[in-house]
């Protein structure tokens, strides 16, 4: 990384967070972006000093852009867009069509998200296989991680027309004959 460095955001996505980094020379018109500290984009001697650059990020190959407008004079402003989205107006809308847990299982650090569009599941940044089920009280999306058989349930609220609990559940390994262990995180929608 050189001295240019203009902008750093972190973006959530299913497969984890990333991190785009910009340097903008405005000397030499270079523009640099890194996703996860690799280079994914260079371009040399721009003598416009304005514009976007557009780049991939993730696994799903989401569609990131990068604007530059001139501010005053030298001054420049950097904004991030996200599938044609400000930042803001994509974490916004992420926030309610995902669902995401943090915890530890076995000793290591689990992210799991849920996109509660399609029931995909995600756990640090690998898509999961899935089985889906319609039960009495709503649906259950069974999955597993290492020796654990895990489940988020989207079941009704008893109150009525209140959106779906949606609660992840993880038993723990078979060869325990304890009470079902839960690990239970509730996030309205």
């Amino acid at each position: 990384m050189s001295s240019d460095l203009a902008g750093v955001w972190e973006v959530a996505l299913s497969d984890g967070v990333h991190r785009i980094e910009f340097e903008h020379g405005t000397t030499t018109g270079k523009r640099v972006i890194y996703v996860d500290g690799k280079e994914v984009l260079r371009r040399d001697w721009m003598f416009k000093l304005v514009g976007k650059e557009t780049f991939s990020v993730g696994q799903s190959d989401t569609k990131a852009t990068i604007n530059i407008d001139a501010v005053s004079g030298f001054a420049y402003e950097y904004t991030l867009e996200i599938n044609g989205k400000s930042l803001k107006q994509y974490m916004e809308n992420r926030s309610k069509v995902t669902s995401t847990w943090l915890l530890n299982l076995d000793g290591s650090d689990c992210r799991i998200v849920l996109e509660k569009d399609t029931m995909d599941v995600w756990c640090n940044g690998e898509k999961m296989e899935t089985a889906g089920e319609f039960v009495d009280d709503g649906t259950e999306t069974h999955f597993t991680l290492g020796e654990h058989t895990c489940c988020v349930k989207a079941a009704e609220a008893e109150s009525g027309p209140v959106p779906p609990l949606w609660t992840f559940l993880s038993a723990p390994p078979p060869p325990q004959r304890v009470n079902l262990e839960l690990l239970q995180i509730s996030v309205r929608f």
